[in-house]
């Protein structure tokens, strides 16, 4: 049995066998490397990505070279809302900020799904308002919680997207996703390994507690979470139906 299947992406596994028999031929698996570029500012993409191992991350670079974060798409998502959204190009880029495998699929052949009009365009439309929630309940988050809170946070939602609960991250690499300084992430890192909720080594962080981690973060974590899943509850049914063969 093959390690890497598209349904690993659930917008890939909730589409009905017709849908997905007409793109099944045309997803290319590909390597995902921590901080491959998918997209830049500006830039046309050439293939929508369907991560089913990595997570890619939004943000946003500023003229001083500062940036954060505003979204990540995981195993629950596609890069490339912008192809079928209309607006063919964005402000922000697209980097691999977990390595790991994605399925690709050229940009003509999702837009021509989506003007189908079926259960896939309606994915894909649901998917972009719960990335639309992430985006909004980040940038609330980045401004009004603490920096060890918007760590949890983070870290939470990571380990949602990853069979493992074992990070390859810098704090450095988190200090720019959340678009704060090194040294409070040290500190927020620091608090949170004292308390037994992770463990960290240069480059690497564990995941020791999950519960700790939520009674530390703020409620914008179960916000987004929520609210992913209300919207995208056919993704959750499709794979149940799937999973008892029916």
């Amino acid at each position: 049995m093959s390690p890497h299947s598209p349904s690993q992406n659930h917008l890939l596994a909730a589409l009905p066998t017709a849908e997905f028999e007409r793109l099944a031929a045309h997803l290319e698996l590909v390597p995902m490397l921590l901080g491959d570029i998918l997209a830049e500012p500006g830039g046309h993409l050439q293939h929508a990505y369907f991560p089913t191992t990595a997570i890619v991350s939004l943000h946003y670079e500023l003229e001083s070279g500062a940036s954060a974060e505003t979204a990540a798409v995981g195993n629950e998502g596609v890069v490339g809302i912008s192809l079928f959204m209309g607006g063919d190009t964005t402000p922000s880029s697209a980097v691999v900020k977990t390595a790991g495998h994605a399925y690709r699929l050229k940009s003509d052949l999702l837009k021509a799904e989506f003007s189908r009009g079926g259960l896939m365009q309606r994915l894909l439309l649901r998917y972009t308002q719960a990335l639309m929630t992430q985006i909004t309940q980040t940038a609330v988050c980045n401004r009004h919680h603490s920096v060890e809170q918007q760590l949890c946070r983070w870290l939470l939602s990571t380990i949602d997207r990853v069979p493992t609960h074992d990070l390859v991250m810098t704090q450095e690499l988190v200090a720019s996703m959340l678009g704060v300084r090194r040294e409070g992430i040290t500190e927020a890192a620091g608090r949170l390994q004292h308390a037994g909720f992770i463990s960290y080594r240069r480059g690497h962080i564990s995941v020791l507690d999950r519960g700790g981690l939520e009674t530390r973060s703020c409620e914008c974590y179960e916000v987004v979470r929520k609210e992913s899943a209300r919207l995208l509850s056919d993704v959750r049914h499709r794979q149940v139906a799937v999973a008892a063969g029916m």
